[in-house]
């Protein structure tokens, strides 16, 4: 993981969170001001490919070491990445005091798009609509993106909202969701210069 450069005044927001389960040990690191790194262990070849989008396109730097019961299928293991990955977020963003809050963003790969909004809340929600072509993708069944997102936000306390717009390949589709979640991440992540110290809600708190 690369050493981080900060604005003067500016924290490291930085998290490592473990979670260990009867059925998952989990270990999670997070950089959100990184360059993209990546050391990833999920014993799921297609999901560290995904894992690796989220870190290279989010420049967030990510290290991800995961043991489940595999023998059993991928269930635990992606759910509980995401629960790990969102408790590490939502550590690593502290009080959101500056943060942009809201991030946006479209990918395209060839014949699939998606759009990705998410929204440092404070209150947990997903909307995700992705009809995958196919119900499995290598070793990676598509129905898990659904409970990775889902754990995700229970933890970093997101709003998020995904849409496959046009997709006839799943790698493809799930390709642009995962890209696209890392983009519209990293927009929200941002530190606001015109907002600085300033916590982005009417409210006074997130």
């Amino acid at each position: 993981m690369t050493t981080p450069t900060f604005a003067p005044g500016m924290t490291p927001r930085t998290a490592e969170v473990t979670r260990n389960t009867a059925e998952t040990q989990i270990t999670v690191r997070v950089n959100l001001d990184g360059t993209g790194e990546a050391k990833l262990s999920t014993g799921i070849g297609f999901f560290d490919h995904m894992l690796d989008q989220i870190a290279r396109h989010g420049l967030i730097d990510l290290d991800i070491l995961a043991m489940g019961d595999l023998h059993i299928d991928g269930h635990h293991t992606v759910e509980d990445v995401g629960i790990t990955f969102g408790q590490a977020v939502a550590r690593a963003v502290g009080d959101k005091k500056g943060l942009r809050r809201y991030g946006h963003a479209y990918v395209p790969l060839d014949e699939a798009l998606s759009r990705v909004v998410v929204d440092f809340s404070g209150r947990p929600g997903l909307s995700m609509d992705v009809p995958f072509k196919s119900g499995m993708i290598g070793t990676f069944d598509s129905q898990l993106a659904y409970e990775f997102f889902h754990g995700f936000v229970n933890h970093a306390f997101v709003t998020l909202h995904i849409d496959n717009l046009k997709g006839e390949n799943a790698h493809h589709q799930a390709e642009t969701v995962f890209k696209a979640f890392a983009r519209a991440l990293r927009m929200a992540l941002e530190i606001d210069p015109r907002a600085a110290g300033v916590i982005p809600s009417t409210k006074g708190s997130l």
